[in-house]
């Protein structure tokens, strides 16, 4: 531990998740180890308030800015110190806590504190989308034009987002994409003409720097905000009778095992669609135009993270490998008997005619 004590801000969130920040102050208070850390609190008092804050910490010379909310606040803080020697920490108090389950921070207050004193940190990865900063993940189809609708509908709620999934989820039509994918340098500059065209017809696109939406939902479970690389996520549409094992292999951290998922890895995509239509980033809802350019930057962002976490954790183990081989190898025998079914009788024309 150095001598010098570390200047430290925690920036509040007030409306952020169910935690009463007003008890999240009083524990910053408790538990901050005042022998390394001078600490300061202030409060957001509207939208892109704690961009405006950490952006002046920065400049003042805080040492580490602690972002106290969900993935949205996380953002706002993460965006203001890229590329600057103001680490970013992290108290989660929001709904799903993407980041800050994927780097294993602790869900408790106190013992989230109890990390941000042992100053661990860890220069990692962040991404961006047309030029807006991402952590966690991006992305666009079925899971941006639910977070519209859920950020639209005035009410919110864990049980207002699954009924909007439950609702839309099997009437929503994929989209035609083209995914180029286009190689960069160590300043991230292109390294030659476009490598390499994809067509999918996908009904979710996700490129991911961490391996998880939130609430431990894996959509890309071999993630690493480490490895100067992203996880570009396409998933096919799928019918009722394909939902639980979509649903299990997201919670079993076997979604890339799916065959309804395609994975690459890369450092820049451009993405192009048929219509403008919302995107996601960190979850926050936007709309954006027919052409996406995304591209991840590497070691771009100082980030506390927790000294005794265990990256084998966010991988499956064999027994959730297993598992998921077996769904797929029912998955795949259904899918065949249903083929053969259709040929045998009056829907054999229709597939000529889709071939």
């Amino acid at each position: 531990m150095s001598d010098v004590q570390k200047r430290v801000l925690f920036i509040l969130n007030p409306i952020s998740g169910s935690v009463k920040k007003a008890r999240v102050a009083e524990q910053i208070e408790q538990y901050v180890d005042r022998s390394v850390i001078a600490h300061d609190v202030r409060y957001t008092e509207y939208a892109g308030h704690a961009t405006e804050i950490a952006a002046e910490a920065a400049g003042q010379g805080y040492d580490i800015v602690v972002a106290v909310g969900g993935d949205g606040t996380i953002n706002e803080v993460g965006k203001a110190l890229v590329h600057t020697n103001t680490a970013m920490g992290i108290i989660p108090c929001g709904s799903g806590n993407g980041l800050a389950r994927h780097l294993m921070l602790p869900l408790n207050v106190k013992k989230t504190i109890e990390i941000i004193n042992s100053l661990e940190i860890h220069t990692l990865d962040y991404g961006t989308i047309n030029g807006h900063p991402f952590f966690c993940t991006c992305g666009m189809g079925f899971d941006a034009f639910i977070s519209m609708k859920f950020a639209n509908g005035g009410k919110r709620g864990a049980a207002r987002y699954v009924k909007l999934v439950l609702q839309e989820g099997l009437r929503y039509q994929p989209d035609n994409y083209t995914l180029t994918f286009l190689p960069l340098d160590d300043e991230g500059k292109p390294t030659q003409p476009e490598e390499l065209t994809i067509e999918h017809n996908a009904y979710v696109i996700t490129c991911a720097n961490a391996s998880q939406y939130g609430n431990n939902a894996y959509i890309a479970p071999q993630a690493s905000m480490s490895d100067g690389i992203m996880d570009i996520v396409v998933m096919q549409k799928f019918n009722f009778l394909d939902a639980p094992q979509m649903g299990f292999d997201m919670m079993n951290k076997t979604m890339d095992k799916s065959c309804k998922v395609t994975t690459y890895k890369t450092k820049r995509v451009r993405i192009h669609r048929s219509s403008p239509a919302p995107v996601h980033y960190d979850g926050d809802p936007t709309e954006m135009g027919c052409d996406l350019d995304i591209a991840l930057i590497e070691k771009g962002i100082h980030v506390v993270v927790n000294p005794d976490a265990d990256p084998k954790r966010r991988h499956p183990n064999r027994f959730q490998t297993a598992t998921a081989a077996a769904f797929n190898r029912f998955t795949a025998s259904r899918a065949y008997i249903n083929n053969r079914v259709r040929k045998g009788g009056k829907g054999n024309n229709a597939d000529e005619k889709q071939a």
